[in-house]
């Protein structure tokens, strides 16, 4: 497959190390992972890899918010959702076990903020089922069960009772899911 033109130095090496909740295993791993996505001769610390061949990992291939991860670990300016080598790091150090509950839980809830908005509203939690049940015929809820499921999130997570659900109140309730932490995970 793609190899490498490029090699991680000692010194950057360490430098990801100090950034990162990854072990210098860990992110040498995630090195030859990525430049695996890479075609021959490109310099896996300078080259993006496109959404749709980061999407091809065994790890993220499965997930219903593969999509999403992508968008929220991207620092891409051409708004693709494509990733460099350091938002792979990003996105694997907040999805590692060492990752405090707070990195977690902040990721999580950028993942399902669907429309960016800092918020969670009922549109964003309808997707969110949706990507937890499948958005098929046989696994959607009905009307009446999805707006009765939204109704019982909102009434146990919206604490300011604005209709919506934002980031210190999704740690709230996350805060008390500790099986919620140790499940958000992706491990190479």
């Amino acid at each position: 497959m793609g190899a490498s033109a490029s090699q991680i130095s000692k010194e950057l090496l360490s430098e990801y190390q100090e950034l990162t909740f990854l072990t210098k295993q860990e992110i040498l791993l995630a090195h030859r992972r990525f430049s695996e996505l890479l075609s021959k001769n490109q310099d896996s610390l300078t080259t993006r890899v496109p959404q749709e061949k980061v999407l091809t990992l065994p790890e993220l291939k499965s997930n219903p918010f593969r999509q999403r991860i992508c968008h929220v670990f991207s620092t891409s300016e051409e708004k693709d959702d494509s990733l460099s080598f350091e938002d792979f790091l990003d996105l694997l150090s907040a999805f590692s076990d060492s990752a405090t509950p707070e990195i977690k839980s902040h990721y999580a809830f950028r993942i399902f903020d669907f429309d960016d908005d800092g918020t969670l509203d009922r549109t964003d939690l309808e997707h969110l089922v949706n990507c937890l049940t499948g958005d098929t015929s046989e696994t959607r809820l009905t009307p009446e069960e999805m707006t009765q499921l939204i109704h019982n999130i909102l009434e146990e997570s919206d604490i300011d009772k604005d209709g919506t659900v934002n980031l210190s109140e999704f740690q709230h309730v996350i805060s008390r899911s500790p099986d919620f932490v140790s499940s958000f995970k992706i491990v190479l």
